[in-house]
């Protein structure tokens, strides 16, 4: 019998899915990794009927070879390299080549694309004037999301999407700046001369330098710290079709410029439930205050009364360890024990509260491990990046991936504009009531 419930009528149907083509059967694709897709896209002009999947849980919008995530086995890839791999033995350039060009870089390929990076990571002057416009308080992301939209009125050279080198070259550009972007916006609100990249440091080096550098003195990097960022750049590059790449996808396929789609992205990551999540996860440490007060917080998280939740635990993907948050908690062991922060009172909390919820039924029925939010931020936080800063080195990180997904959905010819469809659940067709 059919059920009723907010207007909707739902029905049950037998499956239309079948190998036989020309029989109203609708094919299944397999990928090179992962479960099969049934191709639903002749599944209105066959049938009549559109696919309801809110929040696009069963759907795969497109198809890709950048990204790879098994979440049942607790896998992550890029371009078929697991994560892991290159966390430990790779570095954020050579990543940023794998993940835009396909393969890892031969020594000369990878000096030719740092040299294009390091070319392009200036600001023009102009560009630098607009965070004067800004109220020292603003939100770092809200500067990143304005500045880097204003790209696209300075960068005409690289604005014909039609052209494929203008493509490269824009994804270059935005590679090469964002730190730079990000950088500024952060010395803007807290009144200290912005700074210049320097070439004789590497990406992530460098990043940090414009974070730290004061002008009065000599910036000394500090090597762990800089390879604990070059990490975290890798980690956070890429991950497959998440909220703020498809937000990047779906504005690429209407032809907007490059610049304002990943002003976009920017906007999409800002949300508390993506890339602000490291954020969150912190003011809950913060608020838990002491491992004697864990037991009360993991209490309050299993009533379905209480508001309160564990953040940084479970991630719509994994319902296994996520590979990333073992290389992120090994990163900030080792950078407080370097910083001589073993003590780290938050550390301690989210120890503790790691291993009571992993011994606790209630999260291991319900698959929820640590991601990698519950550590970054405490990464973060003891490098001296102030958490309203954490959104914005996730940006830093993830340019790269929204430039791959940018170029790879601009190589294919046969990806029109995305127009998702609707199921209308509104008044019925009816006639205006006054003569």
């Amino acid at each position: 019998m059919p059920a009723s419930e907010e207007g909707v009528v739902t029905k049950y149907v037998s499956a239309v899915i079948g190998d036989e083509p020309g029989d109203g059967s609708l094919p299944v694709l397999e990928g090179t990794l992962g479960p099969q897709a049934v191709d639903i896209q002749s599944l209105y002009a066959r049938h009549g009927l559109l696919a309801y999947d809110p929040g696009y849980r069963s759907t795969a919008s497109c198809k890709s070879a950048i990204t790879f995530v098994d979440g049942d086995a607790g896998i992550l890839a890029y371009r078929g390299y697991p994560i892991e791999q290159l966390a430990e033995k790779s570095r954020f350039l050579e990543v940023a080549h794998l993940l835009m060009f396909g393969e890892l870089p031969s020594a000369a390929e990878e000096a030719t694309f740092r040299e294009a990076v390091y070319q392009h990571n200036l600001l023009h002057e102009q560009v630098i004037s607009f965070y004067r416009g800004f109220r020292r308080d603003a939100h770092p992301m809200a500067v990143m999301v304005a500045v880097v939209g204003a790209l696209s009125a300075f960068y005409h050279d690289d604005m014909d999407i039609r052209d494929p080198q203008q493509r490269i070259n824009a994804a270059i550009r935005l590679v090469a700046k964002m730190p730079m972007i990000a950088a500024a916006s952060y010395t803007y609100s807290i009144g200290r001369p912005l700074r210049y990249p320097r070439n004789e440091y590497d990406y992530a080096g460098n990043f940090m330098q414009m974070l730290f550098g004061m002008p009065n003195k000599d910036f000394v990097l500090d090597p762990v710290q800089a390879r604990a960022m070059d990490r975290i750049l890798i980690l956070h590059a890429d991950h497959e079709q998440n909220a703020s790449t498809s937000t990047v996808r779906m504005a690429a396929s209407s032809g907007a410029n490059p610049f304002a789609c990943i002003a976009a992205g920017i906007a999409s990551l800002w949300g508390p439930a993506h890339g602000g999540a490291n954020e969150e996860v912190v003011k809950m440490l913060i608020d838990i205050g002491a491992p004697e007060n864990i037991p009360k917080a993991i209490a309050r998280a299993k009533d379905k009364g209480d508001s309160f939740r564990l953040m940084g635990f479970g991630h719509r993907l994994y319902k296994n360890f996520d590979p990333r948050a073992r290389m992120i908690q090994e990163s900030a062991r080792e950078v407080l024990a370097h910083l001589g922060l073993e003590n780290d009172p938050l550390m301690a909390v989210a120890l503790e509260l790691e291993q009571i919820a992993l011994r606790d039924e209630y999260f291991i029925e319900r698959k929820l491990y640590p991601n990698v939010d519950f550590y970054s931020g405490i990464l973060l936080r003891a490098m001296g990046i102030p958490t309203k800063m954490f959104t914005a080195v996730f940006a830093v990180a993830r340019t790269v991936g929204w430039v791959s997904q940018w170029l790879e959905l601009h190589n294919d010819a046969t990806h029109g504009i995305d127009r998702p469809r609707q199921l209308y659940v509104g008044p019925r067709l009816r006639d205006y009531p006054h003569p």
